[in-house]
């Protein structure tokens, strides 16, 4: 029985082999196309009439509740009571010894901090020169006493005259930035203290 199993087998197996040569298309042929729009769709520019959508443009607004892709949310509002949660809730993921991310915090803080910080973090940069208010020094005992989460969510939604910077800086860049400012601390020590 288990034999002329085996041999039937074998004979659909060579049946098989023997159609497929028989029926092969010649490569010079083109296949077959069933949905062609499928692979060569109407493409539309983002800012013309499209007959497709209801309300006749191209670009349309985000499903609302949709993240956009590669952007982690972060669940607090932009208030003080959210920002001292922010405080205790969210930590630092570089750590002070971290020599990339000093270097590249140092370059965030120089591109969007310097202009109202200055340098040297005391609050005295070029816009404060040109009649903005100076903001508070970085160096000042209630901003060295701030967690890193607090200020994470002071650079995120802005405070005062401070505005919001999630939109222009990353979130990890917002991080390594807070990393260059606790040097800074370090560095230069604030009003009536000595230097490490």
């Amino acid at each position: 029985m288990r034999r002329r199993v085996n041999i039937a087998l074998g004979v659909m197996l060579l049946a098989s082999i023997v159609l497929n040569w028989r029926v092969r298309v010649p490569a010079s042929v083109p296949a077959l196309e069933f949905a062609p729009n499928m692979a060569r769709s109407v493409r539309s520019n983002a800012f013309e009439r499209n007959a497709s959508f209801g309300d006749g443009a191209t670009l349309q607004s985000p499903v609302p509740g949709t993240i956009p892709r590669g952007v982690v949310p972060l669940h607090y509002s932009p208030s003080r009571p959210e920002a001292r949660r922010a405080g205790e809730e969210l930590i630092n993921p570089y750590s002070p010894g971290d020599r990339a991310a000093l270097a590249r915090g140092a370059s965030v803080y120089r591109d969007f901090c310097v202009p109202c910080h200055a340098g040297d973090g005391k609050g005295e940069g070029p816009v404060v020169a040109r009649g903005y208010p100076r903001p508070p020094s970085l160096l000042r005992p209630q901003a060295r006493q701030m967690k890193d989460g607090e200020i994470f969510h002071i650079i995120t939604y802005g405070r005062g005259i401070m505005p919001a910077h999630a939109s222009q800086v990353s979130r990890d860049d917002r991080w390594k930035a807070i990393a260059h400012v606790r040097a800074l601390q370090v560095v230069r020590p604030g009003p009536g203290q000595a230097a490490p």
